[in-house]
């Protein structure tokens, strides 16, 4: 066991030096056209980095068993949270996308923090319910009432991909805990015709779907992000153009260091490259799985699961966007991409799991 948490740390470790390295690559230039400074975004990253530290540390330091008290408390901020960033003049609007809480030059997404306090709140409810799972009212519908009102809050930042994969998080977990797939395929089957109306409502999502299918009727509008992507992929071959040698991040590749870093990584270090990061995420799954699957304590284990399910579901959405697979969906790369809550609550994340795979050991 101890082993495993070895491995699990040093995967993770990998993975966020990988970042680092790209995310200079990737982001220099650009940087130093707009704020004058090449490693604005990596200064930047490594200070949520060292965030991301301490408060691992913290993490690592507790028992994890206590956050079982809190986890209503922090659902409670977290909903009052989402509703603020909301509010013009409290929240801060990007793009059209009200999704932050800006101090100076940092900012805060709160549907990041949703995202783990959803799943410490659903391991909770199953770990106390686990006998009543199958139970339509007093087992599936609270967790569907609550992941509904969090996913729909996030839905009016407007973040659709970032909803979506929540519900699935929560879904998997349910299926996992003992809920009847049928309550679950019936909830996905009712709400087809909502989501079918949100996208197809919403011009700018209604084109991402065309766009996903032919990105070649707009090469120069809303095709072209995906089209540079793919042309970045391509061009690295097998063995890519070498670091730093990037063509596609001189201002052809919208959020080249942010959700498309991965097709960066394809063409500066190629097909092996991009190959040795998925396996990288298949390893950090595997090690994972194995660390906390003998865990006697329901909580930990729904807890470590549904956190480890949530960054390889986030990776594996990301990377499938990039290669063409997914409509655009706007998640980052986890530990790769830059940004600030995304990283940090990644690392608390792995923590967590590291302090349940440990608790598991010593029990």
């Amino acid at each position: 066991m101890r082993q495993l948490r070895i491995n699990i740390l040093m995967l993770t470790i990998i993975l966020i030096c990988i970042g680092l390295v790209m995310i200079y690559s990737a982001s220099s230039i650009y940087a130093l056209d707009k704020f004058k400074d090449g490693m604005f975004f990596l200064k930047r990253h490594l200070l949520f980095l060292f965030i991301g530290g301490i408060l691992c540390l913290f993490v690592l330091c507790i028992d994890y068993k206590k956050l079982k008290d809190f986890s209503k408390p922090l659902l409670i901020i977290t909903v009052l949270l989402l509703i603020l960033v909301l509010i013009p003049g409290i929240g801060y609007s990007v793009s059209g996308a009200q999704r932050w809480f800006r101090v100076g030059r940092f900012s805060f997404q709160p549907s990041e923090m949703a995202n783990v306090v959803l799943i410490l709140y659903v391991a909770d409810f199953i770990s106390r319910r686990q006998s009543l799972m199958e139970n339509l009212f007093r087992g599936f519908l609270p967790v569907i009432l609550v992941s509904g009102l969090i996913s729909g809050l996030i839905l009016l930042e407007p973040d659709l991909g970032t909803a979506l994969a929540i519900l699935i998080e929560v879904g998997l977990l349910l299926y996992i805990g003992g809920t009847p797939i049928y309550y679950l395929a019936g909830t996905l089957v009712a709400s087809l015709p909502l989501i079918y109306i949100m996208i197809f409502s919403v011009p700018y999502r209604r084109m991402r779907i065309l766009t996903f299918l032919n990105p070649w009727n707009d090469p120069g509008g809303s095709g072209f992000q995906i089209i540079q992507s793919q042309i970045a992929l391509g061009s690295g071959g097998f063995f890519g153009q070498g670091l730093g040698a990037s063509r596609q991040k001189l201002f052809f590749l919208p959020a080249a260091h942010t959700d498309f870093i991965f097709s960066i990584i394809g063409e500066e270090l190629g097909f092996f490259g991009v190959a040795g990061i998925v396996l990288l995420f298949i390893l950090l799954l595997y090690c994972a799985l194995k660390a906390i699957k003998n865990c006697p304590e329901p909580f930990g284990y729904y807890l470590g699961l549904g956190l480890i399910l949530s960054i390889f579901l986030r990776a594996f959405i990301n990377i499938a966007v990039v290669c063409g697979v997914l409509p655009t969906k706007g998640l980052p790369l986890p530990f790769i991409s830059y940004g600030g809550s995304s990283l940090i609550f990644d690392m608390i994340s792995i923590a967590l799991i590291l302090n349940i795979a440990r608790s598991a050991e010593g029990l």
